[in-house]
């Protein structure tokens, strides 16, 4: 259930790694909208990602970051790409209400030669493959996976491909990363990352407008179908196109003014801003956990010098056990 919403001049400006929902009532909009900074550069400093490789995962925590705080319910959102370019798998999850981790694998070889001969965009790093969004409940409850092929379009559009063929929601989705040079407080050359997006929802009241705005015939059309589309979300859709890529990072113009920009003639409202944190769901125990499920034979071969170290992909920890923790644990 959603708070009051703020009248303009009356709330504070979310800032950085804060969700702010918000509501379009002369269009019949609904959407989130976000800038990430601390979470982002903790997420991507441990791991010294090259830029093309930090650029995609930063949109992929984005992606994850507006939907997942849409749950209503305890669990976890994952978006993961799997696919046959250079960086060939991309994962973000979001632990309700506020925890977000990430990672990327890529052929380091493979992404020198692809930068060096110019096939760096983001359709050519992933290449061919799929976009899987998952919700898991937790237990006794079957997680649902909805998959879109990734077809040269960028992570934005596969996005609202999902939403119109698996949520049946005209949605527009916007993201954007971008890299910033500056100096710290010792006058050393620093890079850091922020990145922003939006998700814009056509959710009238009248069930029956839904079907004339970009829905199609569900899994499988291609979208490319004539039909006539609801003149409020034709609208709504043509302001999110207008954002620049800039404004979606630039810490100078913030969520609610870009927002107010957009939507400011049909009276946008903005609610109370919902924070997400850099925070790993891996420890000790969940990693003795598995490692207790080994075989004598994988416990034996895992051990150097009578132990086992396990580093998770996530947040780079490394957990040391003793051969004689893990058996019969």
């Amino acid at each position: 259930m959603m708070n009051r919403p703020a009248e303009l001049g009356e709330f504070g400006f979310a800032g950085d790694d804060r969700v702010v929902p918000f509501q379009v009532e002369g269009l019949d909009v609904r959407g989130r909208a976000v800038q990430i900074g601390p979470l982002l550069n903790a997420i991507l400093a441990r791991h010294d990602y090259p830029e093309p490789v930090a650029r995609l995962l930063a949109e992929a925590i984005v992606l994850t970051v507006l939907i997942g705080t849409s749950l209503k319910f305890e669990g976890k959102f994952t978006v993961q790409t799997k696919s046959d370019g250079p960086v060939d798998l991309l994962v973000a999850d979001f632990a309700s209400p506020e925890n977000v981790r990430a990672y990327a694998r890529f052929d380091e070889e493979r992404l020198a030669e692809a930068v060096a001969a110019g096939r760096a965009s983001p359709e050519q790093l992933l290449g061919a493959g799929v976009l899987a969004l998952t919700i898991d409940q937790g237990n006794f409850m079957q997680p649902y996976q909805g998959i879109v092929p990734l077809d040269g379009a960028s992570l934005e559009d596969i996005a609202g491909v999902y939403f119109r063929q698996s949520e049946q929601i005209p949605t527009r989705v916007r993201l954007g990363a971008a890299e910033f040079f500056d100096r710290d407080e010792e006058g050393r050359p620093r890079r850091t990352w922020r990145a922003g997006g939006l998700i814009a929802q056509f959710l009238p009241e009248a069930p029956e407008r839904m079907r004339h705005s970009d829905l199609h015939g569900g899994d499988g059309d291609n979208g490319d179908r004539p039909h006539s589309e609801d003149d409020a979300w034709a609208e709504a859709r043509m302001l999110v196109d207008t954002i620049d890529a800039d404004e979606l990072t630039d810490p100078q113009i913030g969520v609610e003014r870009l927002l107010f920009r957009l939507f400011h003639e049909r009276g946008v409202r903005v609610y109370e801003p919902h924070a997400v944190y850099d925070r790993c769901s891996c420890s000790r125990e969940k990693i003795k956990g598995v490692l207790s499920s080994f075989s004598q034979e994988e416990i034996d071969a895992s051990q150097t010098d009578g132990a086992i170290a396990v580093t998770c992909e996530f947040c780079s920890t490394t957990y040391r056990y003793e051969a004689a923790e893990v058996v019969n644990a």
